[in-house]
C-alpha cells in the first residue's frame, strides 16, 4: 500500500488521486511568476494547519521575514506563529548562502532532517543550489546525495526549478530523473490577464492524472479546477484551443 501525503491544495491532492507520494522528491517547475514558491508555502502551512505535520522551508532567494510576508499576503495568517514554536523551521539565504560550498550547508541541516519531528521540506530554489557546484558532475552526485538523506529520513519533499520558456522544456534536464515527480506551472497572457495551468507529467508509484487543468492563485493560494484543459505538449507555439 502506497502512502500518500496530503497538500491539502484544492483540485490538486484530487488530480494526484490522493496526494504525493511520502517520502518521494517532486520537481516543481515553471516560469517566473507561475506560482512555485506559492505553491510550496502552501504545502508546508497545509502541513502544520490540517494534517500535523511539521516542515522545514529552505529558501535560497528569500530572507525570512520575506518569506513570511509573502506567506500572509496570502492568507497563511499563522506563518509566523508556527515558525516561532517550531512547527515550521525556515533556513533563509542568509544561513544558506553563508558558507561556500555545500558540504557546511548541509551540516547545518542534518539534524534537523534526522529529527523525526519534521515531515515535509521545500528547497527553493534548484537553480541556486545548483551554483555551489561547477561541473555537472558534482551537480549530479550532490543532487542525488542530497534526495538519497531527505528519503533515508522519511521527509517528502518539493523543489522549485526555474524555467525561461511558457510551456515545459522538450529536453529533460537531469534533476528530472533524479526526482521522483515532475509537476508543472504554465501561464499564458492573455488581453485580460494571465491563463494559469497546472500539468502533473509524473508520480512514481502512484497513477495519476495527467491532463493539463486550469488554476487560479487568489487568496488561500493555488486552486486547481477539475475540468480538463485541451492543450498540445508537442512544441512551445502551440496555444490553448
Amino acid at each position: 500500500m502506497i502512502e500518500l501525503t496530503k497538500t491539502g491544495i484544492d483540485g490538486l491532492d484530487e488530480i494526484l488521486n490522493g496526494g504525493i507520494v511520502k517520502n518521494s522528491t517532486t520537481l516543481v517547475s515553471g516560469n517566473p511568476g507561475a506560482g512555485k514558491s506559492i505553491l510550496c508555502l502552501q504545502f508546508i502551512y497545509n502541513g502544520v494547519e490540517q494534517f500535523d505535520e511539521k516542515g522545514i522551508y529552505l529558501t535560497f532567494e528569500e530572507d525570512a521575514k520575506d518569506l513570511q510576508e509573502a506567506a500572509e499576503s496570502l492568507g497563511f495568517d499563522n506563518w509566523a506563529e508556527h515558525v516561532e514554536n517550531g512547527d515550521i523551521k525556515v533556513y533563509d539565504k542568509k544561513v544558506l548562502l553563508r558558507e561556500n560550498d555545500f558540504s557546511s550547508s548541509l551540516e547545518l541541516l542534518l539534524d534537523d532532517f534526522e529529527d523525526n519531528d519534521y515531515d515535509r521540506v521545500v528547497l527553493d530554489s534548484l537553480a541556486m543550489f545548483e551554483l555551489f557546484f561547477e561541473t555537472e558532475k558534482e551537480k549530479r552526485t550532490y543532487l542525488l546525495k542530497f534526495t538519497d538523506i531527505l528519503s533515508q529520513n522519511e521527509l517528502t519533499t518539493l523543489m522549485t526549478n526555474e524555467q525561461g520558456a511558457v510551456f515545459p522544456e522538450t529536453e529533460i534536464g537531469l534533476e528530472n530523473y533524479l526526482t521522483d515527480g515532475n509537476i508543472y506551472l504554465i501561464q499564458t497572457p492573455t488581453e485580460s490577464g494571465v491563463n494559469r495551468y497546472v500539468w502533473v507529467a509524473k508520480m512514481r508509484k502512484q497513477d495519476i492524472e495527467t491532463d493539463i487543468f486550469p488554476m487560479e492563485i487568489s487568496q488561500g493560494g493555488i486552486r486547481v479546477h477539475q475540468n480538463a484543459s485541451a492543450f498540445s505538449m508537442m512544441s512551445e507555439d502551440d496555444t490553448p484551443l
